[in-house]
Formats: C-alpha cells, sequence, structure tokens
C-alpha cells in the first residue's frame, strides 16, 4: 500500500520538470526529496534482511572453503587449504571473499561468520541505492514516464527482493558480487551519459567502473563477463561513431583499472606455482588434482535442473550415486540404463572418481551425443536456460529441490511456488520492459548484453546453479522498474484525461 499510494502521488511530476534536469541532479537530491519514501523502504529492506539472516543463517560447502582459506591466511599467512601436514597453498578461489572474512575475522574472531552476514546486510540495501541510481540514469532519457518513477520502483523492487536478501545470510561471493556488478553497470551508464552529451570522456567514472569490475573478479572469476559486455558496447560505438578517439580512451581506462588489479594474484600463482593463472581455474580444481571432465560431458548428456546436481554433480568423488535418482531422459533404452548401473557399482567400490572410471563415463556421452546430437547442443542448454531463470530459488533454504512433489512435502511445495511465483513477476515485469519500453532505456543494448552473455555462459558451466544468474537481476531490476513506472504513466494520463473530459 505504501509503494502504490507513494508512486502514485508522484506519477505527475515529469509533466512539469525536464527528466534530463532532474536526473542530472544525483541520488542525493532523491534521497533528500523522498526522505519518508527511502527511510522506510531502507527499513522494510533491513528487516527482510535480518529476518533470513536470522531465520535462516546457511553455512555451504563453498563457504567452509572460503572460510578454510580465509582461516589460514590470517594465522599462518598462508593462502591455502588445510592438510595433516600444514595449510598448503591454492589458487581455486579468488581471493576477494577469503579477505572479506579473513578482515572480518581479525576484529571478531575467526570462524564467527555473523559478522560476514551483517557486513552483507549492509551491503546488500547498499545494492538497492546503487540499482535505484542505475535506473534513474538509464532513464533519463525516457519520454513516457520519468526517471524518478523509474528510480522509485527500482529500489522498491530491490529492498523487497527475497532472494537479494536471502544470500545475505550465506557466507558465499554472491551478495558482494551483485554489489559489484552493480556498481559497474551504474559507473559504465553514468560515463557513456557524459560521453554523449559532452564528446569527452569522464576518468573518474570510467576508473570506477574498471575498479569495481576488478572487485567483482577478485570474488569470482566470472565477474569479468562485465567487462566483456561494457568493453563490446565499446567497441561498437568505437565501429559506428566517427568521433573514435573519446571511445579509445574509455576503453583503455576501462582494461587497467579492470585488469591492472590482478597482477598481484597473477604474479603470485606464478611464483608459487610456475603457471599462469590471473584467474581462479573454470574447474576449481587443485594444483595436481584429476578433474573428471568425462562424469562432467556425460551429465551434461541429461542434464536440466538444479535438483539433479544435487542428487548426482555434488555426491561424485565422495558420496555413493544412486541410479534411481537419476532422471527417465538420463536413459535412452534399457541397454544403456544396465551400462550406467555398472559404472555406477564400479565407482561406489571406493566412491572415488578414478580416469579409468571418467573414461566409461565419457564413452557413455560419446554414445548419448552422437545417438540425440540436437538434444545435447541445444534442447538440454535451453532447459538449462529456463530452469536459471524460473525455478523456485530455494537451494539456500531448508526446503527440499524437488519441491514439485507435493504428495512428499505440501509444506515444502507450498513455500516453493510461492517464492516461484515471487521470481516469475521479477522476471515477467522485466520481459514487459523489454517489449514495451525498451527504447526508452538508455543503453538498453549494454545492460540486456550483459544479462545474455552471463545466462549463456553460466549454462555452459558443468555445475549451472540458478544462483550464478543473480548478478542479472539489477538489469532485471532496472527493465522490471521501467515497465511499473510506463504503466503507472499511463494510468495517470488516463484519469487526468477523464477528469478534464468531465470538467
Amino acid at each position: 500500500m505504501l509503494v502504490a499510494v507513494s508512486l502514485r502521488n508522484d506519477s505527475g511530476y515529469w509533466m512539469q520538470n525536464s527528466t534530463k534536469t532532474a536526473a542530472d541532479r544525483g541520488l542525493r537530491w532523491w534521497l533528500r526529496s523522498h526522505r519518508r519514501w527511502f527511510f522506510w523502504l531502507t527499513c522494510a529492506a533491513f528487516a527482510l534482511r535480518l529476518l533470513f539472516v536470522i531465520r535462516f543463517p546457511n553455512l555451504t560447502p563453498d563457504g567452509v572453503i572460503y572460510g578454510d582459506i580465509a582461516k589460514n591466511w590470517l594465522l599462518h599467512h598462508v593462502y591455502g587449504l588445510s592438510a595433516l601436514g600444514g595449510p598448503v597453498p591454492t589458487y581455486i578461489r579468488m581471493p576477494g571473499y577469503p579477505a572479506f572474512l579473513a578482515g572480518l575475522w581479525a576484529v571478531f574472531g575467526v570462524e564467527h561468520y555473523n559478522p560476514a552476514r551483517f557486513a552483507q546486510v549492509f551491503m546488500d540495501v547498499g545494492t538497492c541505492f546503487i540499482i535505484a541510481d542505475l535506473a534513474r540514469r538509464a532513464t533519463a532519457a525516457a519520454v513516457r514516464f520519468s526517471s524518478r518513477q523509474a528510480a522509485k520502483w527500482a529500489f522498491a523492487l530491490a529492498a523487497l527482493c527475497p532472494f537479494l536478501a536471502n544470500y545475505t545470510a550465506v557466507p558465499l561471493t554472491e551478495t558482494l558480487a551483485i554489489f559489484f556488478a552493480a556498481m559497474a553497470l551504474d559507473f559504465a551508464v553514468a560515463a557513456l551519459a557524459w560521453q554523449q552529451s559532452t564528446g569527452e570522456i569522464r576518468s573518474g567514472n570510467w576508473a570506477g567502473c574498471g575498479l569495481a569490475i576488478a572487485a567483482g573478479i577478485y570474488l569470482r572469476p566470472d565477474g569479468g563477463i562485465v567487462l566483456i559486455a561494457v568493453g563490446g558496447f565499446l567497441l561498437l560505438r568505437l565501429a559506428w561513431n566517427p568521433q573514435r578517439r573519446p571511445a579509445l580512451l574509455a576503453g583503455l581506462v576501462l582494461a587497467i583499472c579492470s585488469l591492472l588489479p590482478l597482477a598481484p594474484w597473477t604474479a603470485r600463482n606464478w611464483r608459487g606455482f610456475h603457471q599462469f593463472m590471473p584467474l581462479a581455474p573454470t574447474h576449481a580444481n587443485a594444483p595436481g588434482e584429476y578433474y573428471a571432465f568425462g562424469f562432467d560431458r556425460w551429465m551434461r548428456t541429461w542434464l536440466a535442473d538444479y535438483a539433479s546436481l544435487e542428487d548426482i554433480g555434488f555426491k561424485m568423488d565422495g558420496e555413493a550415486l544412486d541410479i534411481n535418482t537419476l532422471p527417465d531422459r538420463a536413459f535412452d533404452n534399457a541397454g544403456e540404463r544396465s551400462a550406467t548401473q555398472e559404472v555406477f557399482d564400479r565407482y561406489n567400490q571406493t566412491v572415488t572418481m578414478t580416469p579409468e572410471l571418467d573414461a566409461q563415463f565419457e564413452q557413455l556421452a560419446r554414445q548419448r551425443i552422437r545417438r540425440r546430437p540436437f538434444r545435447y547442443y541445444l534442447e538440454l542448454p535451453v532447459l538449462r536456460i529456463l530452469d536459471l531463470w524460473l525455478r523456485p530459488r530455494t537451494e539456500m533454504l531448508p526446503l527440499d529441490t524437488h519441491w514439485w512433489r507435493f504428495r512428499d512435502d505440501p509444506h515444502d511445495f507450498a513455500w516453493s511456488v510461492l517464492l516461484g511465483a515471487i521470481n516469475g513477476v521479477y522476471v515477467g515485469l522485466a520481459l514487459l520492459g523489454v517489449a514495451g519500453v525498451w527504447r526508452e532505456i538508455r543503453y538498453a543494448g549494454m545492460l540486456a548484453g550483459f544479462v545474455v552473455l552471463r545466462t549463456v555462459v553460466m549454462t555452459a558451466l558443468a555445475y549451472p546453479e540458478p544462483r550464478y544468474v543473480l548478478e542479472c537481476f539489477p538489469v532485471v531490476i532496472v527493465l522490471a522498474a521501467a515497465a511499473c513506472a510506463s504503466r503507472q504513466s499511463s494510468v495517470f494520463s488516463r484519469q487526468s484525461s477523464g477528469h478534464m473530459r468531465i470538467g
């Protein structure tokens, strides 16, 4: 009700003021002009995130790895994993999140994860303000609605988003990665707008964009997707714009600020492991560790949803595999099921993946791909994309990932359907924004390109988890906010026209 009333009262503002002039006043002006709006929604944002922290704190195996590295870094000054003979240096994770944990543990005590959770609450609320500013800048030239409306809608959608709030309770990179992705895109849009209006670059904005990208890469290698999206957009401007000097200078500042901070990490890996490793390995395998590429390829011949990752993928190399947890699409015939059972039985004897077993999984994969290449190269990737975007996002909550089994657990089914519906609203509103107000959004191609590129890259991973597309939610929320603002202006215009006819 608060959201609806406040937005309704604001709907006529754009008729009396220049959108561009208002947008140029900055976010501080918005905050001063709408103190009550931002105050109450900020309170709601904190309350929602603290609810997840208090009620649903979670510590995943990935979180334990980050914590182990942080502990050894802090106590033994070794960036590595614990072993019987002492910490062993590693490069399987980028150092950003371990540094975040180590800094907090130096103050609050080792292996105290709650300070990290509360710090993530504050960072995620900060992300809400950044998303609002991104929406304000991206819609500054809109004609059908005001950037003021879009910014307020964006802040409301971000503040009340349960999927952003959920990950503040989990010691993982998501909250920080979303923060820096939103910041990088906000700096990029600000820099492009200044460049378009003046013909000159604002190096401070491009430097801020590059440093935010560097911070994202230090959290996870896929943080570099923002650099590819923004850099690719600059290359297109370079190709089509006769004034190439500003684009060249902008690209140079962006590249230096994004990539130069990786030099210490790269030098450390070269000195310690004699390998050129500017990023952590894609498969997070330790130095000298065997990786089962054949098993991954076999799994991708049938994998379509996250639940199968928990049933099979996450159990490989350490836990027994149950063929009954495989979906029917994992077998094309009875003979293939029998062959798969034989490989499972061999693996379950030691629950260790060996090169010989991996070769057998590779053989199964080749047979399945040869039999139905369309399924492997198109059908299953499309299904994985749909799963990444449309599943209920319950993986960090105490809910069954097999959410569709109503008879097994009606409680989990009901909550999953609710969360799935909320996710559907966000995605649906974003699609409405693309369909209805695409031309009203500045640099929409760059923003949408980031979403598409990240989705494709995440789908290509061996273990595509739904959380990997949460970095796209700042763009999703901006598009959704533009759709809501456009709809609100249309309703107000019809009401005003009706009043004028009556008069």
